[in-house]
């Protein structure tokens, strides 16, 4: 890899609490903030549990995305993160899957941790008493099957609606959408919905805010600089989803390449947003060396998702 600029250097500090993130920001803007997290990470999956936020990313960096284990970060503020260390290990914790440990998500219910995640091409779900882990592998098999359904088998993510409902969505090139069961580690396959949006590739990420279901995604290959993310709108966490007009809302800019596989966080009792997401590393990234972004995320007047200034940086917030 080639010597890392400034950019780089101020980004990866000794010891596993890195500092406020400094926001390079000139006058014409060409210059982006610094990364959030040291080094390289991807698809970042924000949460927030009893007053502390957290990041859990995707290891980067191997060629092939080879990466056998999950880390996690904590904060009390969105600006001082400290790694908490690895919460799931696939050669030590699976019988089933060794390598390709892909974009994790994370659930609360009934005071348990819902850990989902991509092993060789499968999902698989893990559980834990605590957001920090460690998490152990709850099903001994996957949850779904590589090659169960059209397209790779990968990319969880699972929405906990108000009434305490859980639904998991899943896959790259077609999205599926289905119900868990009570225990959040099974589903009725039967009950499985293909919800795939015009451009989805991957990544799908759903949010509700006054009453409206947002679907959002990835179009585009990870590797691709425009690899960027759209959403869709609906009155049910399945369905069926209108594509908005104002597509795509966070994509490339300047030195900003390859935008994409977010997550996306409400202040707690606010109608403020966060959006985590991947970008090539800065300089001399690409698809296999990512790196995690925190960027405000805005709504209309009229409930539309406002495009992402992926040179704007997030305030720090304490939750009270």
């Amino acid at each position: 890899m080639k010597t890392q600029t400034l950019i780089s250097t101020l980004c990866v500090l000794v010891g596993a609490t890195i500092a406020t993130p400094i926001a390079f920001a000139s006058p014409d803007r060409k210059t982006p903030p610094a990364a959030t997290l040291p080094g390289a990470t991807a698809d970042p999956d924000i949460a927030v549990f009893d007053g502390v936020y957290y990041l859990y990313p995707t290891t980067d960096g191997f060629e092939g995305w080879s990466s056998t284990s999950f880390s996690a970060w904590s904060s009390r503020d969105l600006k001082n993160w400290k790694n908490v260390g690895v919460i799931l290990d696939l050669p030590r914790d699976l019988t089933w899957a060794k390598s390709r440990a892909w974009a994790p998500a994370i659930a609360r219910k009934d005071g348990k941790f819902y850990f989902y995640f991509c092993a060789d091409a499968n999902i698989g779900v893990a559980v834990s008493d605590r957001p920090e882990g460690p998490f152990h592998d709850a099903l001994g098999k996957p949850l779904v099957v590589r090659g169960a359904y059209a397209g790779q088998t990968i990319d969880p993510m699972v929405f906990v609606d108000d009434d305490g409902a859980a639904y998991l969505y899943f896959g790259q090139g077609h999205c599926y959408a289905v119900k868990l069961s009570a225990d959040m580690i099974s589903f009725d396959p039967a009950q499985i919905k293909e919800i795939t949006p015009p451009g989805y590739n991957e990544g799908s990420f759903v949010l509700k805010r006054k009453g409206v279901y947002y679907l959002m995604w990835s179009e585009f290959d990870t590797r691709d600089p425009r690899y960027s993310v759209a959403y869709a709108t609906s009155s049910s966490p399945l369905g069926p989803f209108t594509k908005a007009d104002n597509n795509p809302i966070l994509q490339r800019k300047g030195l900003v390449l390859g935008a994409g596989h977010h997550s996306v966080l409400q202040i707690p009792g606010k109608d403020e947003w966060v959006i985590a997401y991947h970008r090539f590393q800065i300089p001399d990234g690409n698809g296999f060396n990512r790196e995690t972004c925190l960027s405000p995320m805005t709504f209309g007047r009229k409930g539309e998702i406002l495009p992402v200034d992926v040179f704007k940086t997030v305030r720090a917030r304490r939750i009270k």
